[in-house]
C-alpha cells in the first residue's frame, strides 16, 4: 500500500514540478519581462530548487562518447553484450584509426566490472569505466530496475546474482580465453562466491579478483550499515520494507524493496550535509555560478536516481551477509541453475590472485572487511596476494574521484597488467590478425618462444608497452610497481593478519546488499573483431 501511495502523491506533485520549471525560466530567460524585476534571480533559483526537489529521476546514462589513449582521442561505443532477464552485460567497445594506437588497444587486458546492485544504477561507477578504458577492455553488469521486469521472468535470488556473474565470466572466457574481475561494494561477496564455485568444479577462473569497499566480514568494524542489520530481524525487514510495485509499471505485482524508500535511507542518514548541499545550490544560481550549479546537478541526477531490487535477493543478502555470516562461517550454499547445492569454499581458489581495496575513511563497509577475503582464500599463494588502504579516501572515494584516479587505480592496473596472460605479445606482434589473441592461449608461449624478433619489435614503440611486459614475467613485475603516493598504505597479506580499527562515521547506505537472478541466460553472440575495432 505504502508504494500505492507514494506513486499517487508522486503523479499529483507532478504538474507543480511542472509549473515550478516553467517559472524558473520564466525569471531566467532575458527575453521575458519577469526577468527584469528586482527579486527575479532569486525567484528564479527558487523555482529551480523546487524543481529540482520534486522531479522524478530516471536513470542516468553512461555519457561516454571518447577516451584519450596517450594522448590520442580513442572513440567508444557502448552496446548490450548480454541480456539477461535481471541484468544487462555492457561492452564499452574502443575504435582509433591510429595505427600505433590500434596495435596497443588489441592487446590490453580485458576487465569485467561487476557493480552493485544496492540502490543506485551501475552508472555510479561512471568514472571507474572512464578511467579503465584507458588500459584495458571494459564491460560491466548493468542491473535492471525490478519493478520493469515481468513478473513471468520469475523471482530473483542471490543465488541467481552467483550464477549471472559466473555467466558473463565464462561468455568474456570463451571470447579471449580469460579475464580479469573488479568488484566494487555489494558484489564482493557473490564475486567471491562465484569464483568459488568455478574453482571448485574445476573450471577455469579469472586472473584476478579485485575488491574495493566490500563486505566480505561484516563482523569486522561494523558500521551504521552493518548494525542496521543486525538489530533487526529478518522478519523486520520482511514486514516493513517489502512492498509490491503498482500496476502502471512492466514487473506489476513483484515484490520488491522500493528505491525510493532506499533514497530516504541515504538522506536520512546525512540530512544536515544535503540540505547544506540544496542551499549551497540556491546561493550559487543567485550568484550565477554556473561551473557550481552544474557540478550539483550532475551529482543529485546520479545520487537521486535509484532502482526497485527484487526482495527476495535483498532479504536473503541481509541475512547471509550481514545476520548469519554464511560466507566466512563457511556455511553457504548456492543453488545452481539445474537445482543443484553447492558449498562455497573460497579455499578451492588456487590460480586467480587477489587484490583487495580499503579506504580509511569508508563508512560503509568498515576497516578490514574486505581485507577478510585473504583469510577465505588460503588456497591463493602469499605472493598473489595484495592489499590498499587508501589514506583520507571514503567509500566512494575508493572508486570514483581524485583518490581513484591518482592513488588506487595505478595499483590496480599494475596488478592487472603483472598476470596477464603472456599470450598478448603474440597478438601484438600479429597486428592484422586479432582472432588467435585468447582463443587458444596454450600455444601462445610456443609463438612467442619461436618467434623472438617480432615479440621484441613491439616494445620499441609506447602502444606495445603492456603486452611485451607480459611476455617476460620479470620485467613485468618490476613495472608492476610504481612508486607508492603518500597518502597510500599498500603491502603484501599474510592470510593470518588482518588489520584492526574502524572508519565508522555514521553513513548508512543499504548498499551493501546482493541480488542474482533467476531466469535462464539469453546471450548474444559477439561478431568477429575487425581491423580497426580493439
Amino acid at each position: 500500500m505504502l508504494y500505492h501511495l507514494y506513486e499517487t502523491q508522486r503523479s499529483l506533485m507532478e504538474p507543480f514540478t511542472d509549473f515550478a520549471q516553467a517559472a524558473s525560466k520564466l525569471f531566467s530567460n532575458p527575453v521575458s519581462p519577469l526577468s527584469q524585476t528586482s527579486a527575479a534571480q532569486r525567484m528564479a533559483a527558487g523555482y529551480d530548487l523546487l524543481y529540482r526537489l520534486g522531479k522524478d529521476y530516471e536513470k542516468p546514462a553512461f555519457d561516454i562518447h571518447t577516451v584519450d589513449v596517450d594522448d590520442i582521442g580513442v572513440a567508444i561505443h557502448e552496446r548490450i553484450e548480454v541480456d539477461k532477464p535481471f541484468c544487462e552485460l555492457r561492452r564499452f567497445k574502443r575504435f582509433s584509426d591510429d595505427p600505433a594506437t590500434l596495435t596497443k588497444l588489441k592487446g590490453q587486458p580485458v576487465v569485467l566490472i561487476v557493480a552493485p546492485l544496492s540502490g543506485h544504477y551501475a552508472t555510479l561507477l561512471r568514472d571507474t569505466v572512464r578511467t579503465m578504458l584507458k588500459d584495458h577492455k571494459v564491460y560491466i553488469t548493468d542491473w535492471k530496475n525490478a519493478r520493469l521486469v515481468p513478473l513471468s521472468e520469475g523471482e530473483f535470488h542471490l543465488d541467481d546474482y552467483v550464477n549471472y556473474v559466473q555467466d558473463f565470466i565464462r561468455h568474456l572466457q570463451g571470447i579471449y580465453g580469460n579475464c580479469h574481475v573488479i568488484s566494487v561494494c555489494q558484489p564482493t561477496v557473490p564475486v567471491l562466491a562465484a569464483v568459488s564455485l568455478m574453482a571448485s568444479r574445476g573450471e577455469k577462473t579469472p586472473l584476478t579478483m579485485t575488491m574495493m569497499g566490500g563486505p566480505i566480514d561484516a563482523r569486522k568494524s561494523p558500521t551504521a550499515v552493518n548494525n542496521l542489520a543486525t538489530n533487526r530481524s529478518y522478519e523486520w525487514f520482511e514486514n516493513n520494507v517489502i512492498y509490491r510495485v503498482p500496476e502502471k509499471f512492466p514487473g506489476a505485482g513483484r515484490r520488491v524493496y522500493p528505491g525510493f524508500l532506499q533514497y530516504t535511507g541515504f538522506v536520512a542518514m546525512n540530512p544536515d550535509r544535503h540540505a547544506t548541499s540544496h542551499y549551497d545550490y540556491f546561493k550559487d544560481l543567485i550568484k550565477g555560478d554556473d561551473a557550481s550549479a552544474e557540478a550539483h546537478r550532475k551529482f543529485y541526477d546520479e545520487y537521486n536516481a535509484v532502482l526497485d531490487m527484487d526482495a527476495d535477493y535483498y532479504l536473503e543478502t541481509i541475512q547471509t551477509v550481514f545476520q548469519d555470516y554464511k560466507l566466512v562461517n563457511g556455511t553457504w550454499d548456492v543453488r545452481s541453475p539445474a537445482g543443484k547445492l553447492e558449498r562455497v569454499r573460497p579455499q578451492d581458489i588456487k590460480t586467480t590472485a587477489l587484490f583487495t581495496v580499503e579506504g580509511e575513511l569508508d563508512d560503509i563497509s568498515g576497516s578490514g572487511q574486505t581485507e577478510a577475503a585473504h583469510d577465505l582464500c588460503s588456497g591463493i599463494v602469499r605472493k598473489e596476494q595484495r592489499h590498499l588502504e587508501a589514506k583520507g579516501a571514503g567509500h566512494y572515494g575508493i572508486f570514483s574521484g581524485r583518490r581513484w584516479r591518482d592513488i588506487v587505480y595505478p595499483k590496480v592496473r599494475a596488478f592487472i597488467l603483472e598476470h596477464e596472460l603472456p599470450a598478448k605479445p603474440a597478438t601484438v606482434a600479429a597486428t592484422s590478425t586479432p582472432a588467435p589473441r585468447l582463443a587458444s592461449p596454450a600455444p601462445a608461449p610456443a609463438k612467442v618462444a619461436s618467434k623472438p624478433a617480432p615479440a621484441a619489435k613491439p616494445a620499441a614503440t609506447k602502444a606495445t608497452k603492456a603486452p611485451t611486459a607480459a611476455a617476460k614475467p620479470a620485467p613485468v613485475r618490476a613495472a608492476a610497481k610504481p612508486v607508492a603516493a603518500t597518502a597510500v598504505a599498500t603491502r603484501w597479506v599474510q592470510p593470518a593478519a588482518a588489520p584492526t580499527g574502524a572508519a565508522q562515521a555514521p553513513t548508512a547506505d543499504l548498499a551493501t546488499t546482493q541480488t542474482s537472478a533467476t531466469a535462464a541466460p539469453s546471450t548474444r553472440s559477439g561478431s568477429k573483431s575487425k581491423a580497426r575495432k580493439a
